[in-house]
């Protein structure tokens, strides 16, 4: 066999072997998809541990703590056309808010409310249940009249700041110390049971 003859069947050889990986390239393509990196990475807590919720943003009582009475009241004229707010002021579509924060809900004889509101039982207004109130009504009592909500923390803190200076005793703002230590305690608790179910494993 001449040089000619061997060079022929290199040749053949080195095609076969490139035809057989562009093959194998072509049918990979399709099927291969890369993994995406996650933007943020995301604690996934062991099986059997405790979960350990993280709300973001800050609490309420500090959103409070920088609240502004005088902004409220620009968020106040959302409400005025279903509200009055003056002692003693009537009701309107809605009942009269005057020292709505302490007082029980659905407590007004003058005002006739949903069923809904009058399901809560005998709950007192707390600026928490006012903030949760105003972020989503109808999640809070499905069914209510109130349709308007306040969908960003600042201004409901701002309208609660306001509401706070109509009230012949004003409740205390809460604290962000107390806030705080009541949420450290209870994380620590929260580790520690979790450190008592790993452990036990």
């Amino acid at each position: 066999m001449d040089s000619f003859e061997w060079n022929k069947i290199f040749a053949a050889v080195i095609a076969t072997v490139l035809f057989i990986m562009v093959i194998g390239i072509i049918a990979e393509t399709p099927f291969h998809h890369e993994q995406a990196k996650p933007a943020y990475t995301v604690e996934v807590a062991e099986a059997g541990a405790a979960e350990v919720v993280v709300e973001e943003g800050p609490s309420l009582a500090e959103m409070l703590a920088g609240a502004s009475a005088d902004r409220g009241a620009r968020q106040w004229a959302k409400c005025r056309a279903c509200h009055t707010i003056d002692k003693d002021g009537s009701n309107g579509q809605g009942p009269n808010l005057y020292g709505i924060v302490g007082r029980t809900v659905a407590a007004l004889d003058s005002f006739r409310y949903s069923s809904a509101l009058q399901e809560l039982g005998t709950s007192v207004w707390t600026y928490e249940m006012v903030d949760e109130w105003l972020q989503n009504p109808q999640a809070m009592a499905k069914g209510s009249k109130m349709v308007l909500a306040v969908r960003k923390p600042d201004q409901r803190a701002d309208l609660l700041a306001y509401l706070a200076t109509f009230s012949d005793q004003p409740v205390p703002f809460p604290a962000v110390e107390e806030v705080m230590d009541a949420a450290e305690g209870a994380a620590e608790e929260v580790l520690e049971q979790a450190a008592e179910v790993t452990g036990g494993n």
